[in-house]
């Protein structure tokens, strides 16, 4: 928490996490723009940055990406500003099969990061067991299928109606599952994209990288529901209670 306070006490690091949050996936010389300084300088301040979590990069050929890692200022909004509201606000939920399982994944174009204190198994049963993906889901009480190559899972709302379909196109155990992303909360003909979760365990942890590759224009709003279910997944794993929506 001192790392993230220290990292947004300069306006040059702010002026970075604006200029990523209005467009993500931004190079140093693209963010060098933003700033009257050396390029070595904006190393440094990004530097600072991806140490506090805020961002995440990602190397594809010779170009490093970077990307705004929101779920770290989320979890400090809810520990330091949320118990003292009378009223929290409301998070909204705004949260191609063939052509999109041919298609290799290059640059995504949303990335989160997460550390949970849980063991690998533990982080890969979450996201690969309908039943332990029921239990965190901010939204959904019930999840069908399997992830396997070439199955499909559904997440249903209580009222019985879908809220997402999955298609895992590679599973790798323990380590890494890429899938179809086929929202029907933005509409019957909404065009379906692409995500990955990465699992990395680090001593008595684990992280997890979220990437959502080719989201279409007006699904912009995915990136909350991510949050959403990172922050209730930590919490399912660390404390045994989910964040359910009480919508």
């Amino acid at each position: 928490m001192d790392t993230i306070f220290k990292a947004l006490a300069d306006p040059a690091r702010r002026t970075l996490l604006d200029s990523l949050r209005r467009t993500d996936g931004q190079t140093l010389t693209d963010l060098q723009g933003q700033l009257d300084m050396t390029r070595f300088g904006v190393m440094k301040h990004l530097g600072v940055l991806e140490e506090a979590g805020l961002i995440v990069s990602r190397k594809v050929g010779r170009f490093k990406y970077h990307y705004l890692n929101a779920l770290p200022l989320q979890e400090a909004i809810d520990h330091w500003i949320e118990p003292l509201l009378v009223k929290p606000a409301a998070r909204a939920v705004l949260d191609l099969k063939a052509s999109l399982e041919g298609k290799t994944m290059t640059k995504p174009d949303f990335v989160m990061q997460t550390f949970i204190r849980c063991t690998q198994d533990a982080l890969w049963d979450a996201l690969s067991n309908p039943d332990s993906m029921a239990a965190y889901h901010f939204m959904c009480n019930s999840v069908q299928g399997e992830a396997v190559e070439g199955g499909t899972l559904t997440w249903l709302l209580p009222d019985g109606n879908p809220m997402l379909t999955q298609r895992p196109t590679k599973v790798v155990p323990k380590t890494r599952i890429e899938a179809t992303f086929e929202p029907h909360f933005f509409g019957p003909d909404a065009p379906a994209s692409r995500m990955a979760f990465l699992i990395e365990p680090l001593r008595d942890m684990c992280k997890l990288t979220i990437e959502h590759y080719d989201i279409p224009k007006g699904q912009d709003g995915v990136a909350e529901g991510w949050a959403r279910m990172a922050s209730s997944l930590k919490s399912w794993l660390e404390t045994g209670t989910a964040m359910k929506s009480s919508m």
